[in-house]
């Protein structure tokens, strides 16, 4: 029996996380990130960026930091594709728990080649959160579901800057 929802593995030089996407609740954002997947984008690109609470260019609310990874192809690549409607999770139901993975975005609607991960839970990434000024916050549409500890240890790689003079290698993303 196939599963309801599609998974997908991702493997880096630091171990494997897989994940399940939730296309029910958030159909059009799991469509592109497939899209990115099946056409083998995402292979060899990066992890090139981790947010924490000490390093720069936090927000500029103390109430809005926030802990990410982010992923995939950075917004100046030219294999992206076009941006991507807004599903907030108050349209989803999805949340910014540990473990949940994110599309980037800057203005609502350019979501495109770039994810993140949470570490810890990231109310302010969810709709009304004060990220952003908008108030959308971003579309969630995953979560980990085998490998956590390895995204600990990418979160250990981080750098006095947000934006990684060392990024991470992500060898490839596919389907399980």
């Amino acid at each position: 029996m196939m599963p309801l929802s599609p998974s997908v593995l991702i493997k880096t030089p630091l171990g494997n996380i897989t994940l399940e996407l939730f296309i029910k609740q958030a159909p059009v954002t799991v469509s592109i990130f497939l899209n990115y997947v099946d056409k083998q984008l995402f292979d060899n690109s990066s992890i090139f960026r981790i947010v924490t609470d000490n390093n720069a260019n936090q927000v500029e609310d103390e109430n809005a930091k926030i802990n990410v990874i982010q992923a995939g192809l950075p917004p100046e690549h030219s294999s992206l594709l076009a941006g991507i409607p807004h599903e907030s999770t108050e349209e989803t139901g999805i949340l910014h728990k540990d473990g949940t993975v994110s599309m980037a975005r800057f203005e609502p609607g350019s979501a495109d080649g770039s994810f993140f991960f949470c570490v810890g839970n990231q109310p302010e990434l969810d709709y009304g959160g004060k990220c952003y000024p908008d108030g959308l916050g971003f579309a969630a549409f995953g979560q980990i579901i085998k490998g956590r500890e390895v995204l600990d240890l990418i979160y250990q790689k981080a750098e006095k800057e947000e934006y990684l003079a060392n990024q991470i290698t992500i060898t490839s993303i596919s389907r399980c």
